[in-house]
This record gives C-alpha cells, structure tokens and sequence, in this order.
C-alpha cells in the first residue's frame, strides 16, 4: 500500500503539471492570435468594404458621408492609433479629409485612399441608372478597407506612416464639382513632407489587374511592384505601363514628393450601379494589402 504521504505528494504534482499545461497552452493561443493579428486579412477587409456600401452613398455631405467618417475614425482608434479630421471648403464643398498617425514622428510614408463616392453612375449601361449614385464597393471602399487593415496589422516598429483618406475626390465633369477636391486641400495645407505618396483606389475587383500608372514616380513604383514579383503576385502586379490617370497622387507629385497610383481602371462596374461588394474579392485585397504589407516592412526605420 502506497502511503498517504506521498499519495497526495503525487496528486499535488499531478495537479501542478496541469496548471503548468494550461498555462502555457494560454500563453501559446496568445502569442498564436498576436501573430495572426500581425498579417493582413483580405477577407476581413472585404467585411470593411460590406461595411461602407451599407452606409448609403458616400457623397460629401450627405448621411452616408457622415457616418462612414464615424466609422473610419471608430476602426483606427480601435487598432491605436489617433484621428485627425480637417475641414475645409472647396467650391462650395464641405471638405474632411482624416489623418491617422501613431506617433509623433513625421511621416517618412503616406498611404491615401479616397472615402467619397461619386453622385450620377454616368457609365451605367442602362440610361434609366445614370442619375442614381455610385454604390463605391470598388472605386472608394476597396482603398479604404486596405488601409483599414493594414492599421490593425502594422507592426508598431515599422516605418513612420500616416495613413490619409481623402473626401471629394470622385465627382469630377460634374456641374460645381471637379476631380481631387480632397486631396488638393490636403497637400495645400499640409506642414509636414513625406518622403513618399502611395495611393490605393480600385483594388478590390475579382479580375484584378495592376499595370503601372506613368504618372507615378518611376523609383518608388518600381520597388512596389518588385516586391509584388518576389511574393508571386506579378499576373496582378503587371510590370507594364498602361494609363496616365488623374487622381489623387498628382497634387503631392505637383509638390514634389514621390507618388504612386496603384489602381484597376479597367474594372467593368467602374461608375456604374454595379459597383458593389459581390464584385469585390478578399483574395484581390490580400495580394494588395500583401504586398503594402511585406513593402513597408522593406523600407529603413529613420534613427531616433
């Protein structure tokens, strides 16, 4: 017969191991969620964009404008990081433009996306639609849901970066209205000089395809899409110039600071009525926000 003694000397141990199991079976679902928190998720994103089309139109001033806006500055203090909204007027236009930042350092890296929709789907093929508005689900919401991720998923060490998302930027050839409202206002109030501008529009279409932009700054698209080819994604990150397009990187080229457009101009529901989220895939913003990701992560952290 085994003595009580050592009996409970073996329960106690018994029961210590376990503790010391459970223990670090928590320790081990911690670190693995921390890690998995660290990658980007295209179909988390996708939800994002769902999110914003749900909204109503996006157009300046509107309801669906304003609660985006919300939306927008809920999601990134979530993630830790602070808001700024400017406000400004342009043609008449209420203008907010928001910034996000996650320390007092300058910015050596800008990401932009514009957040408005635009208000008449004039290329709708159905003339009867050409006056009802844009949904955005690609042209607007796909730019702003990978942005949105990469602030969950940034590691804090990373390159200083602020991310911008721009108002009025889509109702150009409209009466009172014209292209890059937002970010015009943005770069003409601007007090601090980024090194670099990359713009995220129209990323999130399930064919998706990134030729080069030729008025983007040669250097800086050229590391982008190198980095694209090393990850495997060059079917998607096309090396190849193809469109010369105005958009929301051409006011920070104006002032001299690098940009980039990264941007699908052939989507088929570009300004139509069918733009919306079950045109959108998860897989086409996981290889942007891949790429964003692992080349951000390429570029030198300034010495303190």
């Amino acid at each position: 017969m085994i003595p009580r003694r050592r009996v409970a000397l073996y329960l106690g141990a018994i029961i210590l191991l376990a503790l010391l199991v459970g223990f670090w079976y928590l320790i081990a679902i911690q670190q693995s969620q921390q890690l998995a928190s660290l990658h980007f998720d295209g179909a988390r994103a996708l939800r994002d964009v769902e999110a914003q089309v749900a909204f109503g139109p996006r157009i300046p001033n509107s309801e669906g404008h304003a609660r985006a806006l919300k939306w927008m500055q809920t999601q990134l203090e979530s993630a830790g990081w602070q808001v700024r909204v400017g406000s400004d007027v342009s043609m008449g236009h209420p203008i907010q433009n928001l910034t996000a930042f996650r320390t007092a350092q300058p910015p050596q890296i800008l990401l932009g996306a514009h957040y408005d929709s635009r208000i008449y789907a004039n290329r709708d093929p159905d003339p009867a639609k050409r006056t009802q508005p844009v949904p955005g689900a690609d042209d607007g919401a796909s730019g702003v849901a990978v942005l949105i991720e990469l602030a969950r998923t940034l590691p804090r060490d990373s390159v200083p970066v602020w991310l911008v998302f721009f108002d009025a930027e889509d109702n150009g050839e409209i009466p009172g209205w014209d292209w890059l409202l937002g970010s015009r206002s943005y770069v003409a109030n601007m007090t601090v000089k980024p090194k670099a501008m990359v713009l995220v529009d129209m990323v999130g279409g399930a064919d998706l395809k990134l030729p080069m932009e030729s008025n983007s700054d040669p250097g800086l698209r050229g590391s982008i899409w190198d980095t694209a080819a090393k990850l495997g994604y060059g079917t998607v990150f096309i090396p190849q110039v193809k469109y010369s397009i105005e958009d929301d990187h051409l006011p920070f080229i104006e002032a001299g600071i690098p940009a980039v457009d990264i941007i699908d101009l052939d989507y088929a529901y570009w300004h139509t009525t069918s733009d919306t989220p079950q045109h959108v895939s998860a897989s086409s913003l996981q290889t942007v926000g891949d790429v964003l990701w692992t080349w951000l992560g390429e570029q030198v952290v300034p010495p303190k």
